[in-house]
């Protein structure tokens, strides 16, 4: 049971209407989740966290599509946070893998494990896993994929202390081990 429920439609102001509404235009394939409901209920906060979405396009950028969305499930999966795991499961499911089997190169697995670690250590990061990124990236590509997964971890903190229900379209999507999480 979530501790804030989502804005109903009915109750939306014209200003987080047109903020809802701007997103899904702004972001095709997009939708008013519950996360972003419940967010619906400041039109600050929810201002902010939709930041998310250009933050991941530069990460897009940086490390391609496929590695971008392994990055984030990675912190969403090492902050423990099951919606933003199972909706990063989707994406992964829909490209064609499985989350349990992924095919990584070296560096792969040494950004996957960047992000994991952030987020399970509170950003304190081993110098070893920091060389390994560093080597590869340069400053301002470091910063944009530390503060991706900062605004990531955010995300994943709102989820969690909320207890925003998981949305029924990525029911099909979480994890055979884990009891399904029903509203």
């Amino acid at each position: 049971m979530p501790r804030i429920t989502p804005l109903p439609a009915n109750e939306a102001t014209p200003d987080i209407q047109a903020a809802f509404d701007a997103h899904v235009t702004d972001y095709p394939g997009s939708r008013i989740t519950n996360m972003k409901a419940t967010l619906g209920r400041s039109l600050l906060a929810f201002q902010v966290y939709m930041q998310w979405y250009p933050l991941y396009e530069e990460v897009k950028k940086i490390v391609g599509d496929r590695l971008a969305y392994l990055f984030a499930h990675a912190i969403s999966e090492g902050a423990n946070c099951p919606l933003c795991t199972t909706f990063f499961r989707r994406i992964i499911i829909d490209n064609g893998e499985r989350p349990e089997d992924l095919r990584l190169t070296d560096h792969e697995q040494a950004v996957i494990d960047f992000g994991s670690a952030i987020a399970q250590n509170k950003g304190e990061i081993s110098d070893e896993l920091y060389i390994a990124i560093g080597e590869r990236y340069t400053d301002s590509q470091i910063v944009v994929l530390v503060a991706f997964a900062g605004q990531m971890i955010a995300t994943n903190v709102f989820n969690n202390v909320l207890d925003v229900n998981i949305d029924e379209y990525l029911y099909p999507y979480l994890p055979l081990t884990q009891p399904k999480i029903y509203p």
